[in-house]
């Protein structure tokens, strides 16, 4: 089985490779959000924005998950990779939510998932967590529905908003 490690260096190299092929834009942005996955989890990060153009966006995101598990607090990594498609081309702002499709994993369990999100900026994504092995979070296991509700802020606007 592959573990973590494996599973995210071939998930990077997959994205590298679709994004050698063109000239993308990158655009960084920094994450706040709401994780539920058997517990509830406070989600803090950074994600990288890749886009050609309006139709197929391309987001890869690290970030740690916060929260309390059998009656401690925990704080677990998180990387994930997701892809936005908006099927009208050059309409951006006329169509402006985006069908989500992505992974998340941690060092406990794997997550495909599916949603929406509104510009990119805000998603609600839910999906179903496989564990890694007997993997356990302070006695608690990591499997089963997971949801995820995130603001992802650029960075650019956090910069003029303290102009």
């Amino acid at each position: 089985m592959m573990n973590f490690r494996t599973a995210a260096t071939v998930v990077f190299v997959f994205f590298l490779s679709i994004m050698a092929k063109a000239q993308y834009t990158m655009h960084k942005m920094v994450s706040v959000g709401y994780t539920y996955q058997n517990q509830s989890f406070g989600e803090v990060g950074g994600k990288l924005l890749f886009l050609k153009n309006d139709d197929v966006i391309y987001r890869l995101g690290g970030s740690a998950l916060m929260g309390s598990a059998g009656s401690k607090f925990a704080i677990m990594p998180k990387l994930q990779a997701d892809v936005m498609l908006n099927f009208e081309k050059n309409v951006d702002f006329y169509h402006a939510y985006y069908l989500l499709i992505g992974a998340e994993g941690t060092n406990k369990y794997i997550a495909p998932k599916i949603g929406v999100t509104l510009f990119g900026l805000l998603d609600l994504a839910g999906g179903y967590a496989f564990p890694i092995g007997d993997a356990r979070l302070n006695g608690k296991e990591m499997k089963g529905l997971n949801i995820n509700l995130t603001l992802n802020i650029p960075t650019v606007f956090i910069h003029d908003m303290f102009k």
